[in-house]
């Protein structure tokens, strides 16, 4: 009895040393995230929201306001990095499984940042950000006295408010779609039915938000890296054009200079500066290109938009084979599990190297999303500027980042870019069990990414063939008028 009492103990202690393990591990996670979005946001915020010689209670409130952002975007930024932390994790116990220095790394620890992440991520959609917003335009109920008090009892009265909203479109929407004694059971189970179900619609909603911005997104990467990187020269003499630009910049310099010393000039000096600022601009473009040494000029630009197109070429690739697996094998569909047992198998057939695709392919998409995201028409006013985003338009980016973040391991999962199963909540979708919606999602990614890259790449051609042959400097045919009498 003795030695079994202690060896009870011993499992015991075990277990709470990892408890511990765990705690700490993902308190330092969580704390190297914030400290870096508390950075981002720094970087994108209004000085002026935040100045405290003007009225303190304002500058507490946005300083509250601000750390429920930084907390929204660490947990954003932790649901980007979950799967790909998932899957280097399993790849590296598969090569080192007896490793006394990598033992911490389990799927317990795994499976509590899954938690971690879903219930954090309720936590800022539901209750941080809402919050967050109406404290920021909160004042105070009328005839109470001001100050930080008043404005949280107005903001969490409204907050409330909002809340049974919610919850009673979910309540009517939950018994127009079940009719059976079940579903009128589960509509009295608040935490068990209405949060799941709830998030499973935000979820959907993140997922079908993914689908439209990350094709649209691929294909503005070609351009985004067309501006940033240098382009070969083809065709033309840069020299020439140096030149003539330069020449340009000091005719017009030298007009504006005439029209202030004369007053006999009938000068729009205002054009003329605009019209400067624009020649020196591609002066400075042109410079940069002709500073370039030859490998960054003839390789930089050509091998950059080579791997755009080959990891762009490999997720269809894989989509579309994930298509014929949906038709074949039930297996294929997307499923959660509760249990992560790491270190057994690994989630590609081609091991480390399919592992380490698939992580350069998650992250690829999640940048093409978010590119996307601020590039489409609807949402291109949420763009931040550098130390000039107002606090309302940083809630709106947090609150967009995480849908679209959120949303990742699902989206990741449902067009096979990986096998590994969602664990915990994630994989409680009530959708993810739909073969419809599963089939119709992928073969909507693969023809709108198909379409959006065939058409972005002819058009990116046909238009350096113009640029590089000289055409686009050739006039234009003008077109006749109908009313004229003379022919053209």
């Amino acid at each position: 009895m003795a030695s079994a009492e202690q060896d009870a103990l011993a499992l015991r202690e075990q277990l709470f040393h990892e408890r511990v393990r765990e705690c700490i591990i993902c308190t330092l996670l969580f704390t190297s995230l914030y400290i870096l979005c508390h950075f981002i946001i720094t970087h994108f915020k209004k000085h002026t929201d935040f100045a405290a010689e003007h009225d303190d209670e304002d500058a507490a409130v946005n300083r509250i306001a601000l750390g429920l952002c930084t907390f929204t975007l660490a947990v954003a930024l932790g649901a980007v990095l979950l799967l790909p932390f998932s899957i280097i994790s399993n790849e590296v116990l598969l090569s080192f499984p007896r490793n006394y220095y990598i033992q911490w790394l389990n799927g317990s620890l795994v499976h509590g940042l899954w938690n971690l992440v879903f219930l954090f991520s309720n936590l800022s959609l539901v209750f941080l950000m809402p919050f967050a917003y109406f404290f920021t335009e909160s004042e105070g109920f009328a005839g109470s006295k001001k100050g930080i008090m008043a404005r949280v009892y107005e903001t969490s009265v409204v907050l409330l408010l909002l809340t049974l909203l919610v919850l009673g479109m979910v309540w009517v929407a939950s018994a127009i779609m079940g009719n059976d004694a079940a579903s009128r059971q589960s509509l009295y189970d608040l935490w068990e039915y209405y949060l799941p179900y709830l998030y499973s619609c935000i979820s959907l909603f993140g997922v079908l938000l993914l689908l439209l911005c990350t094709p649209f997104g691929l294909s503005t990467m070609f351009t985004v890296m067309g501006q940033l990187l240098v382009k070969p020269w083809l065709l033309e003499d840069l020299d020439e054009q140096l030149s003539c630009t330069r020449l340009e910049e000091a005719a017009v310099s030298r007009r504006i200079c005439s029209g202030k010393a004369s007053c006999w000039l009938n000068l729009n000096v205002e054009l003329l500066r605009e019209q400067l600022f624009a020649i020196r601009s591609k002066r400075r473009k042109l410079e940069l290109r002709h500073r370039a040494s030859p490998w960054q000029r003839n390789l930089g630009y050509p091998l950059a938009m080579l791997g755009l197109l080959a990891l762009t070429g490999t997720s269809v690739l894989i989509v579309c084979f994930h298509v014929l697996e949906l038709l074949l094998d039930d297996a294929a569909m997307p499923q959660g599990i509760q249990d992560a047992s790491l270190g057994q198998v690994s989630f590609s057939v081609f091991g480390s190297f399919g592992a380490a695709l698939q992580v350069i392919l998650i992250l690829y998409l999640m940048v093409s999303s978010v590119v996307g995201f601020y590039s489409s028409p609807l949402f291109t006013r949420l763009l931040p500027a550098r130390q000039d985003t107002p606090l309302t338009k940083i809630i709106g980016n947090c609150v967009s980042l995480l849908v679209l973040s959120s949303a990742l391991p699902v989206f990741s999962r449902t067009l096979g870019i990986t096998w590994f199963d969602l664990l915990g909540d994630f994989g409680r979708f009530n959708w993810l069990g739909n073969f419809y919606i599963v089939f119709l999602y992928n073969m909507g990614f693969a023809a709108l990414t198909t379409l959006c890259l065939v058409k972005r790449v002819s058009w990116g051609v046909q238009a350096e063939l113009i640029r590089a042959f000289g055409l686009h400097k050739l006039p234009l045919p003008t077109p006749c008028s109908l009313h004229l009498t003379q022919p053209c």
